[in-house]
């Protein structure tokens, strides 16, 4: 089986117009897999960092990282955040992620984790909840398996994270709406994973 870092460097053959062989970058949408063991262990690829307020997103079509917005409120990302590779949500975007860090990685950094949580949130009316997830290459998170071991402190910061970051944005709305265990997250990942299979396979 083909290491995870070799298919992360992997690129894309293809042909021009002239049929002169082409490469291309590594889509880490569509390209990479959802995970090593999906949904028991994901990929996140990170777009926002840990401690700051860029609001960066992944472009498929180019693809690259780029600066979509700097959020309008004084608040800053409580844990790196991005999508999960090959899944595709209610809200018409990836399946969000946020994973548990000590320290910021960097837009475009893949981290092999695990899903222990679910926070549901409306998003100007559309479903648009996050798995919350912990690196599996950090001890420091091993013994977070499910929501009841996550610390009310940490659940409160960010469910008070994405109950006001768009408060200053014009007309946006957003709601949390409470949280769900490790199956209903896993739940979730199949189901996003199915839509992307639905959408684009």
């Amino acid at each position: 089986m083909t290491s995870f870092r070799a298919r992360i460097a992997t690129t894309r053959k293809g042909f021009d117009a002239v049929g002169r062989t082409v490469e291309h970058m590594t889509n880490l949408w569509e390209d990479l897999e959802t995970g090593p063991d999906a949904p028991d262990e994901i990929y996140a690829v990170v777009e926002c960092l840990k401690g700051e307020r860029n609001k960066y997103e992944y472009d498929k079509d180019i693809p690259a990282v780029v600066l979509d917005r700097v959020l309008h409120s004084n608040v800053h990302y409580p844990y790196d955040y991005g999508f999960i590779p090959q899944s595709y949500y209610d809200d018409g975007d990836p399946f969000d992620v946020l994973v548990l860090v000590e320290d910021q990685t960097f837009p475009g950094c893949v981290i092999e984790a695990r899903p222990v949580a679910l926070l549901r949130m409306d998003d100007d009316g559309e479903q648009d909840d996050k798995v919350i997830a912990v690196p599996t290459e950090d001890p420091r998170f091993d013994h977070i398996e499910d929501l009841e071991d996550v610390p009310d402190q940490i659940r409160a910061e960010i469910d008070e994270f994405f109950s006001t970051y768009k408060n200053l944005e014009e007309g946006k709305e957003v709601e949390t709406l409470g949280w769900e265990d490790e199956a209903a997250a896993k739940d979730a990942i199949v189901h996003a994973q199915e839509l992307y299979a639905e959408r684009f396979e």
